[in-house]
């Protein structure tokens, strides 16, 4: 005699809040509020590697390797921080998901608050600096360009002189950075260019054809060592910022996922661990 049984499913829940965008935001604000404090409070101390400007601060190797752990360092506790938020808000899952399920839901949460951090901290940052740039050249005035940006210093050098009628100096100064600049590069200042040059400062200042050369060649040595010392700072602050960011997107999904470790009461709280710890 066969029986049957018959098997009785309830209704299958599609569930579609993937990602829960409150504590994603949340998050990410409070990401992007830490780490501006943490880079005003680096860089009041002189944290800071991109610098351009002749002084010690460019010579010194382990100041720029502190600069940089000083970036990781901010970068891993504040998106850290700020998954750890993201994780520990969103609201409970629904039950019998798989941990390795969880694990992933919580650490795209805190993945997500980092990418949203990012990019409020970069529209931040660029509201910041259009408004300063606004402020500190008015628009009448001709922004400088990339020489008289790069070593002004240098050209003060170039053109020093006791005259007080030196006619057109500010085009002659311009020239001289475009010339300055392209003598930067591999195939050094052309003979041509250093013969120009020469004339110029000897017409500007009204030094002898002798001192004029000697004073093309300190300024043109200098500016190059300018150019180089621009070069190593950008590619420094650029791998470092390309680190730290990587660095900070691990440190949010290892948090998110604690984070929501601690708002499902799977593992005990940071306060117990510490307290209980021998």
């Amino acid at each position: 005699m066969e029986s049957s049984e018959r098997i009785t499913t309830g209704p299958v829940e599609l569930r579609l809040d993937f990602v829960h965008w409150t504590p994603v935001i949340a998050g990410a604000l409070v990401a992007s509020a830490l780490s501006l404090v943490l880079i005003t409070f680096g860089t009041s101390l002189g944290l800071s590697v991109a610098s351009t400007a002749p002084t010690w601060r460019d010579a010194s190797r382990l100041l720029a390797l502190i600069s940089g752990i000083y970036l990781v360092l901010t970068a891993a506790v504040s998106f850290g921080f700020g998954g750890y938020v993201g994780g520990r808000l969103r609201r409970t899952w629904e039950p019998g998901l798989h941990h390795e399920f969880l694990e992933f839901r919580d650490g795209t949460h805190g993945l997500l608050s980092w990418a949203l951090a990012i990019v409020i901290t970069a529209l931040l940052a660029a509201v910041i600096a259009a408004a300063g740039t606004s402020k500190a050249v008015p628009s009448t005035i001709p922004a400088a360009n990339t020489g008289e940006a790069l070593f002004p210093y240098d050209l003060d050098r170039l053109f020093r002189s006791d005259r007080r009628d030196q006619p057109n100096l500010a085009y002659s100064r311009a020239e001289a950075s475009r010339i300055l600049l392209t003598a930067t590069g591999h195939e050094g200042m052309k003979a041509d260019d250093r013969t120009y040059l020469t004339r110029l400062v000897a017409s500007q200042t009204g030094l002898a054809q002798p001192e004029a050369e000697r004073r093309v060649d300190d300024v043109s040595t200098a500016a190059a060592l300018a150019v180089k010392r621009a070069r190593q700072s950008a590619v420094i602050l650029g791998f470092s910022i390309a680190v730290s960011l990587l660095l900070g997107a691990a440190a949010a999904w290892y948090a998110s996922c604690l984070g929501g470790q601690h708002r499902d009461q799977a593992a005990p709280p940071l306060r117990w661990q510490l307290g209980t710890r021998t």
